[in-house]
């Protein structure tokens, strides 16, 4: 049975979730149609620009992602403290972006004066659209509902688009979310869509290697913030040239013709999360297989289990084999 999505998400455990949204018609959302030979390639570009248009918008950061044939792989970080530092005006302007607003909004944003009784009204939007600004349920709504309205206008057809509500998965700790990200930017490759990460056409990590030629990050995506410490500016908790290592040296691994194996130089990455090669290997190339709810070390999983008042544990015999 599936799990209701405000039993899926508690931020108290962790601000990053996996989410992933498939495609239900046979003529895929990008990619080419060999029944017909027609290419729908452009909407990979839709869904990378609508993607990156609502990271503006929204109290929502994007660590990494990938637009395949027929689904999207999104990781994002959920900035539910800058939502709340924020104050009613940016509320109001940042939400407008996205949709018209209520009269009410309207009329405060044009510097009109509100009575009393529109006072309370007003006041119960601004935190209705500050709720929505760090909700990935409404950032998610957004993206596939543009995407899907392209797709039937541009198909000439109404109907469903995706499969159903996109599925989350919590990353409750560094190890699972260096894993999943990996396992993100490396989907075209595994795919055969790409042979390298730099390749690998509407992913974060083609647009991280080509930011880092020049030894920059991009501003459209979170930044790695480095080695954790106690002052911690935000961002995610690993160095960009590690990460970027091990993402190729994990592609180079994952081979059908041989059993892939890490080289005696383990990365710094690897030992700090403490997965061992042989189990990294297995965590990038079946994330989804193995884990089908939130990821993290028994201790993380107990924490979040208890914070959403849920009895059993998913994944619990995987996390203790794999980043025990």
């Amino acid at each position: 049975m599936a799990i209701a999505r405000k039993r899926q998400v508690s931020l108290v455990d962790t601000k990053y979730y996996h989410c992933i949204s498939r495609c239900v018609r046979r003529a895929f959302l990008c990619g080419e149609d060999h029944f017909t030979g027609k290419s729908y390639e452009h909407r990979r570009g839709w869904v990378k620009d609508k993607l990156l248009e609502l990271a503006t918008v929204f109290c929502i950061d994007i660590c990494a992602y990938a637009v395949m044939s027929n689904h999207t792989h999104l990781v994002l970080y959920v900035d539910d403290k800058k939502a709340n530092r924020l104050n009613d005006k940016a509320i109001i302007i940042r939400w407008q972006k996205l949709c018209k607003g209520t009269v009410l909004t309207q009329k405060y944003i044009q510097g009109e004066k509100l009575s009393k009784a529109e006072l309370i009204f007003f006041n119960k939007t601004v935190k209705e659209y500050r709720e929505r600004l760090s909700s990935i349920s409404w950032f998610m709504r957004l993206l596939n509902e543009n995407i899907a309205r392209r797709a039937n206008k541009e198909d000439n057809c109404t109907g469903r688009f995706w499969e159903g509500r996109f599925t989350s998965q919590a990353l409750l700790d560094e190890a699972a979310l260096a894993a999943c990200m990996a396992y993100v930017d490396l989907n075209p490759i595994r795919a055969k869509m790409a042979n390298t990460p730099e390749e690998s056409d509407h992913t974060s990590v083609q647009v991280r290697l080509i930011c880092a030629k020049e030894g920059k990050q991009p501003k459209q995506l979170l930044r790695f913030a480095g080695m954790p410490r106690q002052i911690m500016p935000k961002g995610l908790p690993f160095e960009l040239k590690s990460y970027l290592e091990l993402v190729e040296l994990t592609g180079r691994c994952i081979r059908e013709d041989k059993r892939g194996y890490i080289e005696s130089t383990h990365l710094p990455l690897l030992d700090r999360v403490n997965i061992s090669p042989e189990n990294w290997l297995k965590l990038t190339a079946q994330f989804t297989r193995v884990f089908h709810g939130a990821v993290g070390r028994p201790s993380s999983q107990a924490s979040y289990c208890e914070n959403l008042n849920r009895k059993r544990r998913a994944n619990i015999s995987n996390c203790e084999k794999l980043i025990a």
